[in-house]
């Protein structure tokens, strides 16, 4: 009886324990999210002269989709301190993504960076923004024709529809060409579940919207994949289709 009364104990005290663990990561989450993010909407407010107005609440980040690898990346990036330019939203996705300056493996591991050489943020021209494809941009795999892009600047935000998506080789860099109007071009490794550096990449186009016009256009899913699988994903740093 005294054995059996003992085993109960540690039964109970293991459960306790995994509850205490779940709950500590869950809040993590919550809370180690979108340290950039939360400094972009400070900067802003400060840009904006909104003395009276507090910094928008740090908002989480999914990560049900990511590679322990790129979480655990994504947590050390956390210990530098940096503005993004601006946040990148895929609200049909899901997605909210400081955009930094730069493709560099730092930049890469805390969210979006800018494609040297291509339009910068709030010009006109063709904007090249890259992500992983077993982080942040992982959901691209979900993307649409129609979707909403909307592209947070300090003085303003631009929204843009995904007018079509693609899949290129890393050499082919016509993807980046500078435009006369408006886009975001969305750049990632391919496929998304490929085993080792990913041969491909996958590229999501998007145009601005002109005030006031409502989105249409196919809305099917127009992602497919291929390929072996696995948790851990390539970089889009390693041969991005696009100038350095």
């Amino acid at each position: 009886m005294r054995l059996l009364r003992s085993v109960e104990i540690l039964a109970w005290t293991v459960g306790a324990l995994l509850l205490t663990t779940y709950a500590a990561t869950r809040t993590w989450y919550a809370y180690g999210s979108e340290q950039g993010i939360a400094t972009f909407d400070a900067v802003r407010s400060d840009t904006r002269a909104k003395q009276t107005a507090a910094p928008a609440a740090e908002e989480p980040v999914d990560m049900s989709k990511w590679s322990p690898e790129r979480i655990a990346r994504y947590r050390d990036s956390l210990q530098a301190d940096a503005i993004p330019d601006a946040v990148l939203r895929i609200p049909s996705l899901n997605l909210v993504v400081p955009v930094f300056e730069g493709t560099s493996e730092e930049n890469l591991n805390r969210g979006a960076g800018r494609i040297p050489g291509t339009a910068h943020i709030g010009e006109t021209g063709n904007i090249g923004i890259a992500a992983h494809r077993d982080g942040f941009f992982r959901v691209l795999k979900d993307v649409r024709v129609g979707h909403l892009v909307q592209l947070e600047r300090l003085d303003g935000t631009d929204t843009y529809r995904i007018v079509s998506t693609t899949i290129v080789d890393p050499t082919d860099v016509s993807v980046l060409d500078a435009t006369s109007t408006q886009a975001i071009t969305l750049v990632t490794c391919y496929p998304f579940y490929f085993v080792g550096s990913a041969p491909q990449r996958f590229i999501v186009r998007a145009e601005k919207m002109p005030a006031g016009v409502k989105p249409a256009g196919n809305r099917n899913r127009v992602a497919s994949e291929g390929g072996a699988t696995s948790d851990v994903g390539g970089t889009v740093s390693e041969v991005h289709p696009g100038p350095d």
